[in-house]
């Protein structure tokens, strides 16, 4: 099994086409201002915004993996992106920054290196 993609809701899908591109996304499908498909600049992974009537914010949560974390910090501060924080150490041994696309889902920019599937206290299954 392979993860295609993840698709977040927003209730303006151009706003939200802007933030994606400045995240470094490429965008490969964009219809009718209802939904906009983007492809990941590593790997072969895509990524969705699909329009949404609701007001309602859900808990959604994603990840991106970026090979330098304090450079993308600071490329995105100087575009003008706000952050709810700033790059930090995890006791998880990933580096994060938190901030939140148009719509609210709160996006993770992270490094992890090896501990990205192999933590030191991975436990083994049998």
């Amino acid at each position: 099994m392979n993860l295609n993609q993840v698709t977040v809701p927003s209730q303006n899908v151009a706003k939200s086409i802007a933030f994606y591109q400045l995240l470094g996304l490429e965008l490969i499908v964009h219809t009718h201002d209802k939904y906009a498909r983007f492809q990941c600049p590593e790997g072969e992974a895509t990524f969705s915004v699909e329009w949404a009537e609701s007001s309602h914010q859900g808990d959604v949560k994603v990840y991106f993996e970026v090979s330098d974390l304090d450079a993308e910090y600071n490329r995105l501060k100087r575009a003008g992106m706000h952050f709810d924080q700033v790059p930090t150490d995890q006791p998880w041994l990933w580096r994060e920054a938190y901030l939140r696309d148009p719509y609210g889902n709160r996006i993770v920019l992270y490094t992890a290196g090896e501990n990205r599937k192999s933590p030191p206290w991975k436990k083994v299954l049998t």
